[in-house]
């Protein structure tokens, strides 16, 4: 079985040789970029199972080279950062980041964060294609696409994963606690924001595509369920 091969995106030698030597034990294949532009060049030319970002970087940070990805591909993304505001994190999700990761970091931290992902985009590259239909509303788990009224809406993976979980599962009310487990893996820090920013933003993409309805409703107190309206 080939190796994953993943790449590591810092502007410090000493922050990528770091993470180097943390994951030097693990059978993956690991690639350095030094900066944005050598990174997306990298990203353009060959497949990568996982990416490895730091956020300030000069020229173009890691925000921007995580938009420039999430245009063209679902990679999954863990975001390195030395900053610790609530904003950044919420940010660096939005724009399509699968993960986050506050320096300095432990090593065993790191791995279990890497692995996670891992095992979470070979769940997704899993051979199970499924399409849901609801009112004005279809899924293609197999393109991992959402479609209102056959317009495309502008999802990211983790949007994407959020929705179709609910959909999959109509009328069944989720927690947060699921939702971030069941999403983000059991080491995502237990922030509820990052559900609900998440849920908002799904919202507002399907609210400007014009659907008759809200397919998400809130919960309150405990979480979110998929209302199934037929078509």
């Amino acid at each position: 079985m080939e190796e994953p091969k993943l790449l590591i995106v810092d502007d410090e030698w000493n922050m990528r040789n770091l993470i180097k030597i943390y994951l030097r034990s693990e059978q993956v294949s690991l690639l350095e970029a030094s900066n944005g532009r050598e990174a997306l060049t990298l990203i353009e030319t060959q497949p990568f199972d996982l990416v490895l970002l730091d956020i300030m970087m000069p020229d173009i940070d890691g925000w921007e080279v995580c938009k420039e990805i999430r245009k063209k591909k679902d990679t999954p993304i863990l975001m390195l950062t030395a900053r610790t505001d609530v904003e950044d994190v919420v940010r660096g999700l939005n724009e399509g980041a699968d993960d986050y990761l506050t320096k300095p970091f432990a090593p065993e931290e790191l791995r279990a964060r890497v692995h996670a992902l891992l095992r979470r985009s070979k769940r997704a590259q899993a051979d199970e294609p499924s399409l849901l239909q609801f009112k004005d509303l279809a899924f293609d788990n197999e393109a991992k696409s959402v479609f209102v009224n056959g317009e495309k809406v502008g999802l990211t993976p983790k949007e994407f994963e959020l929705l179709y979980l609910l959909a999959s599962h109509p009328n069944r009310v989720f927690t947060r606690d699921i939702l971030l487990t069941r999403i983000w893996g059991p080491e995502q820090l237990r922030d509820d924001r990052t559900v609900d920013t998440h849920v908002k933003n799904i919202r507002e993409k399907i609210r400007n595509l014009n659907l008759s309805y809200d397919p998400i409703q809130t919960i309150w107190g405990i979480g979110y369920q998929f209302e199934k309206v037929e078509g």
